[in-house]
Formats: C-alpha cells, sequence, structure tokens
C-alpha cells in the first residue's frame, strides 16, 4: 500500500501462544517420554548428593547475569555449605563402620544368654552356643544357626 509516496508494510502479529492441539500434542508426548522412563526403571532421586551440589552451583555461575555477579558472601556461603556436605558424608561412612563393629561384636558378646528368635513367625528360644562375625552375624541355638537380625529378646543370666 502506498500513503502520501511511502510505501506501507503490514506486519503480521506473531502468535506466541500454543492452540489446543499443539497442548494436547506436547502433553502426549511429555506422557508418553514419562511412561518410557518410569518402564526402563528410572527413579528419581529423594536426596542430592555432593555432584549435584556442584552441578547446581557451576549451572548458577554459568548462567548468571554478568551485569550482577554473585557476590562473595554467597559463594562463601555455598562453598562453606559444599564444604559441610563433605564432612557430614564422611561422618556417615564412619558411623555406618562402627555400627558394622557394634553388630559384629554385639553377637559375640551374647554367648552363653537364654534369647527368643523370631523364624518365620514362630518363636524360639534357647542358650546361644557360638556366633560368627562379620557382615551378617549369625548365632547358634539349640544346635541351630539363625541371623544375629532375627535374635528378639536377650535375657540376663540367672
Amino acid at each position: 500500500m502506498n500513503i502520501n509516496g511511502m510505501q506501507q508494510y503490514t506486519v503480521p502479529i506473531l502468535s506466541f501462544e500454543m492452540s489446543p492441539e499443539e497442548k494436547a500434542r506436547l502433553n502426549l508426548e511429555v506422557d508418553t517420554i514419562n511412561k518410557q522412563i518410569l518402564a526402563g526403571g528410572r527413579k528419581p532421586k529423594e536426596e542430592l548428593g555432593k555432584d549435584d551440589f556442584l552441578t547446581l552451583l557451576v549451572a548458577q555461575l554459568t548462567h548468571q547475569d554478568p551485569t550482577s555477579p554473585l557476590e562473595d558472601t554467597q559463594f562463601v556461603a555455598q562453598m562453606a555449605q559444599f564444604t559441610s556436605l563433605e564432612q557430614l558424608i564422611a561422618m556417615n561412612k564412619s558411623f555406618e563402620a562402627l555400627n558394622k563393629v557394634i553388630g559384629d561384636s554385639s553377637a559375640v558378646n551374647v554367648v552363653g544368654k537364654r534369647v527368643e528368635v523370631d523364624q518365620n513367625g514362630t518363636p524360639v528360644s534357647g542358650t546361644i552356643t557360638a556366633a560368627t562375625r562379620g557382615d551378617n552375624p549369625q548365632v547358634e541355638i539349640n544346635g541351630k544357626w539363625y541371623a544375629w537380625t532375627d535374635v528378639k529378646t536377650v535375657y540376663a543370666d540367672n
């Protein structure tokens, strides 16, 4: 169109809103992908570890606004949180090892004591005559071996 000697152009109006058909197709694709993920046995994490924390920190630093970078105090605080996380993980491993040692020795310390064992819902009682150590400690009662975790009650010496 030509007005006052100037060429006029009409600019088409772009719409960024999805049509109902596009929304339905997208929802179907998302549902299909989610079903494939669940069928493959992938389960979402319930806890974040140190690798996840570092990934988030790197992503934050990569995508920060260059005109307003992360302040020093924020960065130091995040690094302190990361250090605390590493220390907590190390403590957890130490506690697991300590728990294993205590569990191993507790089975050995009850040799000669009268106990009750739950064997598939049936209570069995007797005196422990022997015990093993290791990942799955066992106790011998009345000539039969039971897992230490099956012992429900330990009685004091008479």
